[in-house]
């Protein structure tokens, strides 16, 4: 094997370099950078990750306006975009969508813009899809132990619990489940 497919050449090896140290600037930009490669970030989960690596308060406030200013960093389209997926994808409700987008530290009123592009007869009809997948694998339960699976998987996606009732009483019907005697202590 020649000298070149061992890694040792005449110029000097990268492992032994050590890289010139970087301001801290430099360091914030790079840690931002590498963060948003991967998924977009709101300027609070940026935030936390520079405060983690102790990269200076005034330097990270600095770094992060640049990167609005420059549109990298962009809390309203993170929302929406994240309204728009997790609905979708996960079929959450409101409560549950601005749930999470508090916990990634976007602001009441952009969390507020996003959700109203969610409108309520596209939550219920996500809430209806969502029982009919789940309907078949409850056959054979009591009535009322189906009830509470049902409902409870629409509790934890966030519907409300009128909705929850009214989509699950919709579907029991439809599939000729007995619903009269049904009322909120079902659940």
């Amino acid at each position: 094997m020649g000298e070149y497919a061992r890694g040792e050449g005449s110029g000097p090896s990268r492992a032994g370099q050590e890289p010139p140290p970087q301001s801290p600037e430099e360091q914030a930009r790079a840690i931002c950078l590498r963060l948003l490669t991967g998924t977009p970030r709101t300027r609070r989960q940026l935030a936390d990750a520079l405060h983690k690596r102790g990269i200076p308060e005034e330097v990270a406030q600095e770094v992060l306006s640049r990167f609005e200013e420059v549109g990298l960093i962009d809390d309203a389209a993170f929302a929406g975009a994240w309204v728009e997926s997790r609905h979708h994808g996960r079929g959450l409700a409101r409560r549950a969508l601005a749930r999470e987008l508090r916990t990634k530290g976007v602001h009441a009123s952009l969390v507020d813009e996003a959700l109203e592009r969610l409108d309520s007869e596209q939550e219920e009809e996500t809430a209806r899809e969502l029982v009919a997948r789940r309907l078949r694998a409850t056959r054979g339960l009591e009535r009322d132990k189906r009830i509470r699976r049902l409902a409870g998987m629409l509790a934890r996606k966030g519907y409300p619990e009128g909705m929850a009732l009214r989509v699950v009483r919709r579907a029991l019907e439809e599939e000729g489940e007995d619903t009269e005697d049904l009322g909120y202590e079902a659940f």
